[in-house]
């Protein structure tokens, strides 16, 4: 027994022996659950970010055209932009995130056991 673990045992010594590193997520089970977080934020996140960057270009070709350099001009309509793109997609977000957290929860007892 090394010292760090001698220590452990001294501070906790029942916690030292119930732990049980044989049911532990390896490193597969951790990665992949990380990318599938990431492909669903990509995924909730393009519709409200696609309507904004196109309303933005729009905008600023807009400015670029009729040379007015109006902060507001340009702030003013992606707001509204984002707004009714969280509107249409808002339904569609929030199933797809529960049914990611439902599926997540569910899955806990075989990434531990």
């Amino acid at each position: 027994m090394d010292l760090a673990h001698a220590a452990r045992a001294q501070h906790a010594p029942h916690a030292a022996s119930s732990i049980d590193r044989s049911h532990a997520m390896d490193s597969q089970q951790v990665l992949t659950a990380g990318q599938t977080g990431l492909h669903l934020l990509l995924m909730i996140a393009a519709p409200i970010v696609l309507v904004v960057l196109v309303v933005g270009l729009v905008v600023n070709i807009f400015q670029a055209v009729t040379q007015i350099n109006e902060s507001t001009l340009s702030f003013i309509p992606k707001l509204i932009a984002a707004i009714i793109a969280l509107t249409i997609a808002g339904p569609w977000i929030l199933s797809t995130l529960v049914d990611y957290l439902r599926e997540m929860i569910l899955s806990i007892p075989r990434m531990v056991g």
